[in-house]
């Protein structure tokens, strides 16, 4: 049955499955309309990232009813695979944001009710570690409650197969259609947590998962002597922003032989309010401040920064008397150019080497992997693409693949995970910063020895953020009208031609479509220029904004950036 906002509110409200303080909340919206049609206006879209919003209640929310009817889907998923599937089990997580314990311990519930082995970290981990445990103990499923990077207002439930990357698309399907089918207040089992616990329903994994990890992690590195050599004297500044990477990435880097370890003693707390920064995003070099001072104090030349969920990592390095951001791209490109070349100096490059990386990200690292003789690929948006590939490659017997990354400061290495991992990545990067240090180069230096060496690339991600209900139909209309009414210049520049990865299309002004892309099935339309530069849409798939890449080549910096600058306004005009 569908209701309308008003009567869905009026359903919750009337509920006995909510607690005194939890209808005192829904009442005091009742002579709020848009409040009202915004929490209860459509339930949250389970897609292959699983759900994500804001903590309030409501039906388009974040809380515990949405967690127990998501759980209850997902379950019936699990026992739709038979018994065996059922006795391996699932997996559970959880970060450092408020409530995300609560509602990982209401997943557990749920799921051992249903007579689904769980087994769930004593306390926050990485999101990585959570990959990790799928393919260790050999589950059929994995749940970790984050929001990653968001602000400290939303949660999320991002949801794995038995291969630890995040769910493909006919599961996420089959979740989503289970959610329309049964009651959120009526049509789940639970139990006590306690209990589960004591009947080994519920099995609680720790310190002997992370001894596991690290040992992996660890055997990624290449060339632990050269950090030996400079270990005396380089210095690394780490901030976890308050998350889950406050215990492992410092004991990944301590192990790897880094003793000049400065963590921020402020953002080494864990605290899901953040109360240092606006964002927890290491994408935002502002965050990073009090890991500036730090680092100034100190005089390290290296900081590190991990995102809540120690998924994603961002870096900066001394440039003068200040600090300047490594984008994400770069980083990307330094580490994979830095593996390839490290591994062939200690002979563990494989023959058939690969690499793979998201549409949306620089095709510097193309170049780098070609010309060093690997394999190149791309995939779309999403490490759960790049898993399926490098799956596909194992199958075939094909290729091995060394490195995996996304613009947006997402790094995997290693076949013991299948999703972006900030331990594995903060380590490789001291290694890296270590060899180069050793030559007298730090990062931001590095990178211009590789511009000089690969050609020069620039690249720069606008967020148009389009909040509320207007903004889902304006980004549906900014979509529609790209797609059906395609512009044929951009900032002055011919559209050489335009790839729709929706429907896999490649069509050419005034001809129409002349060929097929590789990949199809994703919300994303690719212009390529007549200048070399790629302008590429698409709305993101968990939080509302769409999403402007612009990737460009020059022949120096001073015309990158002028492309940049220039794409970049017209990228702006879109929000009209």
């Amino acid at each position: 049955m569908t209701r309308n906002y008003k009567e869905e509110y009026q359903r919750w409200l009337d509920s006995p499955a909510l607690s005194e303080a939890e209808w005192e909340e829904l009442n005091s919206i009742a002579n709020d309309e848009k409040e009202i049609e915004s929490r209860f206006f459509a339930p949250l879209e389970f897609g292959t990232a699983g759900l994500r919003g804001t903590m309030k209640l409501g039906l388009h929310q974040m809380n515990v009813h949405i967690i127990r009817h998501a759980t209850q889907a997902f379950a019936n998923v699990i026992k739709a695979e038979g018994e065996e599937a059922m006795k391996k089990g699932i997996a559970i997580c959880f970060d450092c944001r408020n409530n995300s314990e609560l509602f990982a311990h209401e997943a557990a519930c749920v799921m051992a009710a249903n007579g689904i082995h769980v087994r769930i970290f004593d306390a926050l981990r990485p999101t990585p570690e959570l990959s990790f445990a799928v393919r260790y103990y050999g589950t059929t499923a994995g749940l970790n409650i984050t929001a990653s990077h968001n602000p400290k207002e939303y949660n999320g439930y991002k949801v794995y197969w038995s291969d630890g990357a995040q769910l493909p698309p006919q599961h996420a399907e089959a979740i989503a259609e289970q959610m329309s089918k049964i009651d959120i207040f009526d049509d789940f089992v639970s139990c006590d947590f306690d209990e589960a616990v004591a009947q080994g329903k519920i099995e609680l994994i720790g310190t002997e998962t992370d001894e596991a990890y690290l040992e992996r992690v660890l055997g990624q590195a290449i060339n632990k002597a050269i950090v030996a050599k400079v270990a005396p004297d380089f210095k690394i500044v780490y901030t976890p922003f308050h998350g889950a990477g406050y215990k492992l990435v410092p004991e990944a880097l301590h192990r790897l032989g880094i003793t000049q370890l400065y963590p921020v003693p402020e953002q080494m707390v864990i605290d899901g309010n953040f109360p240092t920064v606006e964002s927890p995003n290491p994408e935002n070099p502002e965050g990073f401040y009090l890991a500036v001072d730090l680092a100034k104090k100190v005089g390290s030349d290296l900081i590190i920064g991990t995102d809540p969920d120690s998924d994603r990592i961002g870096v900066m390095v001394r440039s003068g008397e200040d600090y300047i951001s490594i984008t994400g791209n770069q980083l990307g490109v330094l580490l994979l150019d830095y593996v390839i070349n490290a591994r062939k100096a200690a002979g563990t490059l494989p023959e058939n080497a690969g690499a793979v990386k998201s549409i949306v990200t620089t095709e510097m690292a193309k170049v780098v992997a070609e010309t060093n003789g690997v394999h190149f690929e791309d995939t779309f948006t999403g490490f759960k693409f790049m898993a399926e590939r490098i799956a596909q490659w194992e199958k075939a017997g094909s290729y091995k693949y060394i490195f995996a990354y996304e613009e947006s400061y997402g790094y995997m290495m290693g076949d013991y995970v299948r999703d972006k991992d900030a331990v594995t990545a903060s380590m490789m990067v001291a290694e890296m910063a270590a060899y180069y240090y050793d030559k007298g180069m730090n990062l931001s230096q590095a990178m211009e020895s590789l511009y000089a060496k690969y050609g020069r690339y620039a690249e720069k991600t606008l967020n148009l953020v389009m909040p509320g209900l207007d903004g889902i139909v304006k980004m549906k209309n900014l979509m529609a009208e790209l797609r059906s009414n395609p512009p044929k210049q951009i900032a002055g520049v011919e559209v050489f031609k335009l790839r729709d990865y929706s429907d896999g299309s490649i069509k050419v002004p005034e001809l129409g479509v002349m060929g097929q892309t590789p990949i199809k099935g994703s919300n994303v339309l690719y212009f390529e220029l007549a200048d070399e530069t790629s302008f590429i849409v698409r709305p993101s798939g968990t939080e509302p904004k769409v999403k402007v890449y612009i990737l460009c080549k020059g022949a120096d910096k001073a015309e990158c950036d002028a492309k940049i600058a220039k794409y970049s306004e017209y990228a702006e005009g879109l929000r009209k």
